[in-house]
């Protein structure tokens, strides 16, 4: 995923700084190095270690006014500010219909491989407000769901 940011704002004439965490240390330490280079927002990966961490990547970014994106509802949820992914529930239910088929004796090798085409756009206004950013209409008209 980083190779593929960096190279979209590359082509935008936008400059990324990558930091990594692997620990809640790391993480403290990360958003101290995003307020030393006064990064206007933030990117979070898609590293299930981040969606465990999501309420404290969510508290920082709030707490250092550093507007997050993130890739599931569940960020958005704890307070995150706006998220674009894959929705986790059409994930599981895919899952559980992969498992019942294996468990009804389907060779894995024959069932076929699916694409999750379901997108989700969450926007939680009131951490918009928090940043002091205000969100256009037309944003908010695109997103599925605005939480208040």
């Amino acid at each position: 995923m980083t190779k593929d940011v960096t190279a979209a704002a590359s082509a935008l004439g936008i400059e990324i700084g990558v930091v990594e965490a692997n620990n809640g240390r790391a993480i403290e330490a990360a958003f101290a190095s995003l307020v030393r280079s006064r990064s206007e927002a933030l990117l979070i990966g898609t590293d299930p270690f981040f969606y465990s961490r999501r309420v404290q990547l969510a508290t920082l970014a709030a707490r250092h006014v550093i507007p997050a994106a993130f890739n599931a509802r569940e960020f958005v949820e704890v307070g995150g500010l706006m998220s674009y992914g894959t929705s986790l529930t059409e994930v599981f239910r895919q899952l559980g219909a992969y498992a019942g088929r294996i468990l009804k004796r389907a060779k894995p090798v024959d069932l076929p491989v699916v694409r999750l085409v379901t997108f989700e756009f969450l926007i939680n206004l009131s951490t918009a407000r928090a940043l002091g950013l205000e969100i256009p209409s037309t944003v908010l008209a695109r997103a599925d769901e605005v939480i208040e």
